[in-house]
């Protein structure tokens, strides 16, 4: 697959927990505390580290974490709301019919006849549901639902995705 150093999204610092530094972390990772067996996790930029000392569970995908480094509150505090990424060579492979959604970055997006439309470059969420961006050979990037009906399959032997673009409203 494309893209094997990529990094993913598997959680968020939260507020600080108690005096001693611990922090809570919305985890979203299948099973919540698989978050703490990833090793170090890491910023978007992959240059902070966070090595998870202990974690445990309060709540559905709400965990409190010992982090490495972070020995009282006000260490604690200035976490909050930092996102949590991974490796993706990390993560366990996903089941049969299921990918992670890092995967798709790099396809190349291809129409029903096979003809070339672009690369995904990125896969967006605004809370509607995801969105790919397609940068196409020339011209300006665009934005496709990813959708049953935009995007109809997914080969990733191929390192392909079919695009079924919807006709140019003026």
């Amino acid at each position: 697959m494309p893209h094997a150093s990529r990094l993913v999204l598997v959680g968020r610092f939260g507020a600080a927990q108690g005096v001693r530094g611990e922090v809570r972390i919305k985890s979203y990772t299948a099973d919540p505390l698989a978050i703490g067996g990833y090793g170090p996790l890491c910023d978007e930029a992959g240059a902070e580290k966070f090595a998870i000392e202990r974690v445990r569970l309060v709540k559905d995908d709400m965990l409190v974490a010992r982090v490495k480094g972070v020995d009282d509150r006000d260490a604690a505090q200035k976490l909050t709301g930092a996102a949590l990424f991974v490796a993706r060579e990390k993560l366990p492979p996903p089941d049969e019919d299921e990918f992670y959604i890092a995967d798709l970055v790099g396809l190349a997006a291809v129409s029903p006849q096979g003809e070339a439309i672009g690369v995904v470059k990125n896969v967006v969420n605004y809370g509607a549901g995801d969105i790919l961006e397609i940068a196409p050979s020339s011209g300006e990037t665009f934005l496709a639902p990813f959708t049953k009906a935009v995007a109809p399959r997914l080969d990733f032997a191929r390192g392909e995705i079919v695009i079924v673009r919807p006709d140019e409203v003026e």
